[in-house]
């Protein structure tokens, strides 16, 4: 019997695994509207970039909670912050360099703070 209705099965799981990819890609589409709705003067084509890093499946982040599925302001910004903090920073650097995460994000702080600043309100660049 099992083995008579195998490939059902496999076709069952197949469409299964397409429209949890198909709901995935509306999550990641909806999280970096929502990105670009907070914060506009985000630099165009970024707001893609963070919802996809957030929102990836099985790996603790921020865009996988609760919060963040509701597209919650805070989550969001969370998110947006950890990009910034990476991708603008040299936070990665000095974490390389061995200096702890609490002191690296101390001094990356009012970097990130401006840049969040300037791409929520518009503003001049660093």
């Amino acid at each position: 019997e099992c083995a008579a209705d195998e490939d059902a099965r496999q076709l069952a799981r197949a469409r299964a695994a397409a429209r949890r990819a198909e709901l995935d890609l509306e999550y990641i589409r909806s999280f970096a509207d929502r990105v670009r709705e907070l914060f506009p003067f985000c630099p165009s084509g970024r707001e893609r970039l963070i919802a996809e890093h957030a929102c990836r499946k099985y790996n603790g982040r921020v865009g996988r909670s609760a919060a963040a599925k509701e597209l919650d302001k805070e989550a969001v910004r969370l998110a947006v912050t950890a990009h910034v903090r990476h991708a603008e920073t040299n936070y990665d650097d000095l974490l390389l360099k061995g200096v702890e995460r609490q002191q690296a994000r101390e001094k990356v702080n009012s970097k990130v703070s401006r840049i969040i600043d300037r791409w929520e309100h518009g503003g001049s660049q660093d």
